[in-house]
């Protein structure tokens, strides 16, 4: 278990140090991820994007193993 969540954290700390990279492949902006903007309010939901993530994710993980 603490191998998980020390893989977690280096996962975690290597998507924030490449963050301002990773922003120009417009991560969370696909065709078929949700926006809703008001005056007041932006709600965002990237359900394509997470769809993507957890198919990568899983594909890592179980090559991997």
């Amino acid at each position: 278990m603490q191998k998980i969540f020390f893989f977690l954290g280096g996962l975690f700390l290597l998507a924030g140090l490449l963050y301002p990279f990773l922003r120009k492949f417009n991560i969370g902006r696909l065709p078929g991820d949700l926006h809703y903007q008001s005056d007041t309010l932006t709600i965002v939901f990237p359900i394509v994007t997470c769809v993507i993530l957890s198919v990568i994710v899983t594909l890592f993980l179980n090559f991997f193993r």
